[in-house]
């Protein structure tokens, strides 16, 4: 069965530009796209009234949304096959539902209002936490584009091994399609008990882990196709922060979430949150089995 790229809408700008983010996404890597309305975003808003119509107000809100971000999608790529569905039910519910059959999943990051935007935002946040594929939140001032970004680079952020491999294989995909470099970064730190005054000892700690930063990221590259072009940063800092200066200049900023078997809480490590709620550029969580 052929994967479709899925893209959640509510009507809003922020998940129309999602679309167009999508529909680029699903041109390059030869997918259909599926558009999917879920229908209980419309409690956080109030209703709209249709009653000249002679319709429920939410089955007319439901077919405009979905109407629009298919002509929005159509004139972006035309040539991409696009389906619409309409789910009554929960959007964080619905769109965990559907990325067990996708190739990724595209979200918005805001929605209509200050309170849809708090709303939609945690469940960008929900999402990214228990999908079964790749999901992609448009954060930041992107430019709306999957390809031809103003930055010309993928970053992928490098934890231990193996919890990233899948956002490794993913980041390095990516930066393929697009054909621009992939930029790999690990963070490291030198814990304040390892630091000494000795003048011959000084930097001595901080070098050691600084090499070991530079050989996982070496192990973590191991299996990145010859043909994708690798640049390499090891960075002292908070991995939080390096990765949150990092999404200045990139076109998309990866990351990985790893996914524990019978456990149903919020799985999203601390970095993958932080970047989902701060990052300037739009941001891939990759699920890792543990």
């Amino acid at each position: 069965m052929e994967l479709a790229l899925v893209v959640g809408v509510d009507g809003s700008e922020p998940s129309l530009r999602a679309v167009d983010w999508a529909a680029d996404e699903a041109a390059l890597r030869g997918l259909p796209l599926r558009v999917v309305y879920a229908s209980l975003w419309e409690r956080y808003e109030g209703t709209a009234l249709a009653k000249d119509l002679g319709k429920p107000s939410e089955q007319v809100r439901a077919e405009n949304i979905v109407e629009a971000a298919t002509r929005r999608a159509h004139g972006r790529q035309a040539d991409v096959k696009i389906t619409v569905d309409v789910l009554p039910e929960e959007p964080e519910y619905a769109l965990v539902r559907e990325s067990r059959t996708a190739a990724a999943v595209v979200l918005g990051s805001r929605g209509r209002s200050s309170l849809a935007e708090a709303l939609l935002g945690s469940v960008s946040v929900m999402v990214a936490g228990h999908a079964h594929c790749p999901v992609i939140v448009l954060r930041g001032s992107h430019d709306n584009r999957a390809v031809l970004g103003r930055h010309g680079r993928i970053v992928v952020g490098v934890g231990e091994e193996p919890v990233d491999a899948a956002a490794m294989r993913f980041a390095a995909e990516e930066a393929r399609r697009r054909g621009v470099p992939l930029e790999a970064v690990r963070a490291w730190r030198c814990p304040a008990h390892e630091t000494t005054d000795h003048p011959l000892l000084a930097g001595e700690p901080a070098r050691l882990h600084e090499e070991r930063a530079a050989e996982v990221l070496e192990a973590a590259l191991r299996d990145v196709p010859a043909d994708v072009e690798v640049h390499r940063r090891t960075v002292e800092g908070h991995a939080r922060r390096v990765l949150l200066d990092a999404s200045a200049d990139a076109d998309l900023l990866v990351v990985g979430a790893r996914r524990r078997e019978g456990h149903y809480g919020l799985q999203l490590g601390r970095v993958a949150h932080a970047v989902l709620h701060h990052a300037t550029c739009p941001v891939a969580v990759v699920p890792q089995r543990a």
